[in-house]
């Protein structure tokens, strides 16, 4: 026959077993989710690219970038804003001059941002803006 002893032993055993194996699956869930807090807090702003920061809604400084930027993950957001010059072609348009005689018009625009901070809090999105002016 088997002694108690003996069961009270292995139950504890498997207890044990079941209590580490949950305590090693809850450790790695915490250090994957510890993981992905700080990668997303790490943000990185290339060199033709300047990054707005909002702290809950208002602006922190000036744009930031390029290169590594910290960000508090949950609090502060932060939007990038390209500064290269765009290109936006016009559409042709046909014209009649003074002297009667129509002509083709064809036009290309080009913009560039200046002051990130503005285009972020003044403009919706400053390339659909200035589309709208062809």
């Amino acid at each position: 026959m088997v002694s108690v002893e003996f069961l009270m032993y292995v139950t504890l055993g498997l207890l044990q077993s079941v209590g580490i194996a949950f305590v090693a699956i809850v450790l790695v869930a915490v250090v994957v989710v510890v993981l992905l807090i700080l990668t997303s807090a790490i943000k990185i702003v290339k060199e033709y690219e300047r990054g707005v920061i909002f702290r809950p809604g208002r602006v922190r400084g000036g744009p930031k970038g390029p290169g590594l930027i910290l960000l508090i993950p949950f609090v502060n957001k932060m939007v990038k804003v390209d500064l290269r010059t765009v290109t936006m072609d016009v559409l042709p348009q046909e014209i009649i001059t003074r002297d009667n005689v129509p002509a083709r018009v064809t036009a290309v625009i080009y913009f560039r941002v200046i002051d990130p901070n503005k285009s972020v809090i003044e403009v919706e999105n400053h390339v659909l803006a200035t589309s709208q002016i062809i």
